[in-house]
C-alpha cells in the first residue's frame, strides 16, 4: 500500500510539473522572458494586432499559424518565409507550398511596424511569427503555451528548401513522416500538429486528385466518404476552380477543437495528408483515435509540439540579425 501511495504521489507530481519551455539552440537558449526588459510590451502588442486581424477575418488565424509552420520547416524558425525577392534573394513566397496560398504578411508588417515604434530593432520577425501562431490558436478557442523567445532573423531564403521540405497535401504518409523526422519531430508531433487543420481552408487544387484520379487510374480515392466527395465535387470540378476554398474541418471550421480527428475517423479528412493519418499507419491511427476522444489530450500535445517545432534551428547570439522590415534584410 505504501509503495502504491509513493507511486501515485510521484505520478501526480510529474503530471502537474511545469513543462520546460527552454529550448537549446547551437549558441544559446530561447526562453519566454527574453523581452521582459528590452521590450516589455512586445507580447501585448502582438496579441492586440492579431486579435484585431482575426476579428476582421477569422481565416487569418489559420493563415498566421501556417506561416510559422512554413517558416520553421525551411532553414529553421528564422523568418526566411517573410523575405521578398531582392538582388540576392529568391523569395520562398514563390514556392509551390506558398504561391497563391501563404498569406497574413500584411498583419506581420503591422506588428513589426508597431514594435519598431515601441522598441526599435529589438523584436525579431521570427519571434513575431511564433507569438502570432500562439495567439491565433488561443483566439479560435485552442490551447495557450508560453512561447520561448530569442530567435533572430535570417539573411537569406531557400526556395528549394521550401519546395522540398514542407509536407505536401498529396505526399505519402512515409514521406510526410520523413519530412517531420528531418526536423527532429516525431509521429506524435506529426499527428498533433496536423490537428491545426481544425481551422482554415484548403484550395480545390490541393485535393482535386482525391475526387477524380487518386492513383492515376481515373478513379476517386476510396478512403474518402462518397457523400462528402459528392459535395466537394460541386465546388471543385475536374478542371477550373483551382482557387475555390473549402473548410479543412467542415464541422466547426472557425473553432480550434478536436473535430478534425473525428472527421478523419469518419473518412472525411479533406486532404490526402489528413486521411492517411488513419489509413496508412497503425501508430498514427491510434493517436487520431485518442485525440478524437479526448480534446484536452490533443490540446496538451499540440502545445508541446508547437514549442518543439518553434525550436527548430533558431538563430541566436550574434547569428542572423533583427530585421527592421520583415520583408527585407537590413
Amino acid at each position: 500500500m505504501a509503495q502504491l501511495m509513493i507511486f501515485l504521489i510521484a505520478f501526480s507530481l510529474l503530471a502537474f510539473a511545469p513543462l520546460c519551455f527552454c529550448g537549446k539552440s547551437s549558441s544559446g537558449y530561447l526562453y519566454p522572458q527574453f523581452y521582459d526588459h528590452s521590450c516589455p510590451k512586445a507580447q501585448e502588442i502582438v496579441k492586440c494586432i492579431v486579435a484585431k486581424a482575426v476579428a476582421k477575418e477569422t481565416r487569418m488565424a489559420a493563415s498566421l499559424l501556417r506561416l510559422h509552420f512554413h517558416d520553421c520547416f525551411v532553414k529553421g524558425c528564422d523568418a526566411s518565409i517573410l523575405l521578398d525577392n531582392s538582388g540576392s534573394i529568391i523569395s520562398e513566397k514563390r514556392s509551390n507550398p506558398n504561391r497563391n496560398s501563404a498569406r497574413g504578411f500584411e498583419v506581420i508588417d503591422e506588428i513589426k511596424s508597431a514594435l519598431e515604434k515601441e522598441c526599435p530593432q529589438t523584436v525579431s520577425c521570427a519571434d513575431i511569427l511564433a507569438l502570432a501562431a500562439r495567439d491565433s490558436t488561443v483566439l479560435t478557442g485552442g490551447p495557450s503555451w508560453e512561447v520561448p523567445l530569442g530567435r533572430r532573423d535570417s539573411k537569406g531564403a531557400s526556395l528549394s528548401g521550401s519546395n522540398n521540405d514542407i509536407p505536401a497535401p498529396n505526399n505519402t504518409f512515409q514521406t510526410i513522416l520523413t519530412k517531420f523526422k528531418l526536423q527532429g519531430l516525431d509521429i506524435v508531433d506529426l499527428v498533433a500538429l496536423s490537428g491545426s487543420h481544425t481551422i482554415g481552408n484548403a484550395r480545390c487544387t490541393s485535393f482535386r486528385q482525391r475526387l477524380y484520379n487518386q492513383s492515376g487510374n481515373g478513379q476517386p480515392d476510396n478512403t474518402l466518404d462518397q457523400s462528402y466527395a459528392a459535395q466537394l465535387r460541386i465546388g471543385c470540378p475536374r478542371s477550373g476552380g483551382d482557387q475555390n476554398l473549402f473548410f479543412l474541418d467542415f464541422v466547426s471550421p472557425t473553432k480550434f477543437d478536436n473535430s478534425y480527428f473525428k472527421n478523419i475517423l469518419a473518412s472525411k479528412g479533406l486532404l490526402n495528408s489528413d486521411q492517411v493519418l488513419s489509413t496508412k499507419n497503425e501508430a498514427s491511427m491510434e493517436l487520431v483515435k485518442k485525440y478524437a476522444e479526448n480534446n484536452d489530450l490533443f490540446f496538451q500535445q499540440f502545445a508541446k509540439s508547437m514549442v518543439k517545432m518553434g525550436n527548430i534551428s533558431p538563430l541566436t547570439g550574434n547569428r542572423g540579425e533583427i530585421r527592421r522590415n520583415c520583408r527585407r534584410i537590413n
